[in-house]
């Protein structure tokens, strides 16, 4: 496979129980079924991932160049900006992204702590989740304002996550969605899980605000999702990314899947690497010497 390959949104199975990190657990058995859900021919893959070098492994066995860790604060799931930035800094093929939960800091820590982590620790984008919050808030709540503005300034991404598996369905709103756009107009907003299933709805909204970058992830193989790929062979070419969604897909089956979605070959280019390689400013490609073997 040649190392062509951006994962923009990934996580080893040891960062958290949720991952599956352990047998036998509830969690497992969640991750387990969601595999199964989104078509993972071996559903319980991720157990390779539970070690730094069975991680790396899988990501070079994959054809990945360099795929994120997202690291996540919320009241169920919180992994230390630290945590995230000391995992990545030895390995070239792996991307920092932090997390920050301004109802649990306060708004003013909140963007001091991602300012830490952008400036300080070297990730690359923050995330946030406000559907899995607690209490969950929608998108646009003005807790999040202070937060936007100062990403928008730095020129640094916000990853949203919603999707199917938020608590309520209304937190996975792209109305809410395109006020923030609106209101933040150079912020470059990257959308994880696509808004599934909303997915006319969030491509309208990506059309209308070219700041906005959607990462179906796994849903892009679930009904609804070839109009992600008819998206993206127009207008959407430069608004599309690919994600595993690791562990909850197998990585070499997504990178392989999407290849046979129908992307024209112009845009695969794009979607696999082109534009979160632009999105996140890095290297075109890793060195030789810092592949990671298959």
């Amino acid at each position: 496979m040649t190392l062509n390959v951006i994962d923009i949104r990934n996580r080893p199975a040891f960062l958290h129980d949720f991952y599956g990190a352990r047998d036998g657990t509830p969690e497992f058995e969640t991750a387990r079924w969601l595999n199964q859900r989104v078509g993972s021919k071996d559903a319980t893959h991720f157990t390779r991932s539970r070690t730094v070098d069975g991680f790396l492994h899988e990501i070079g066995g994959a054809g990945i160049s360099k795929a994120t860790v997202i690291g996540r604060d919320t009241p169920a799931i919180q992994n230390l900006n630290d945590e995230i930035a000391d995992l990545v800094r030895p390995h070239p093929s792996l991307i920092g992204v932090g997390s920050v939960d301004p109802q649990r800091l306060g708004t003013t820590a909140a963007v001091q702590e991602a300012e830490r982590a952008i400036q300080t620790l070297g990730l690359k984008a923050i995330n946030i989740e406000p559907g899995f919050l607690a209490p969950a808030i929608a998108f646009d709540n003005p807790v999040f304002s202070p937060l936007y503005d100062a990403l928008q300034d730095w020129d640094v991404p916000v990853f949203l996550m919603s999707g199917p598996t938020t608590p309520d369905l209304k937190f996975n709103d792209p109305a809410a969605l395109g006020r923030v756009a609106r209101t933040f107009p150079k912020l470059k907003i990257v959308v994880h899980h696509g808004l599934w299933p909303h997915v006319n709805e969030v491509i309208g909204v990506a059309f209308r605000y070219p700041n906005v970058f959607l990462v179906p992830d796994m849903y892009i193989f679930l009904p609804g999702g070839a109009l992600y790929v008819d998206a993206a062979n127009g207008f959407l070419r430069e608004q599309l990314l690919f994600g595993s969604s690791h562990p909850f897909r197998a990585m070499g089956q997504s990178v392989e899947d999407y290849r046979r979605l129908g992307f024209k070959s112009d845009v695969l280019d794009l979607v696999l690497s082109g534009n979160a390689q632009r999105l996140l400013k890095l290297q075109a490609t890793l060195n030789a010497s810092e592949r990671i073997a298959s």
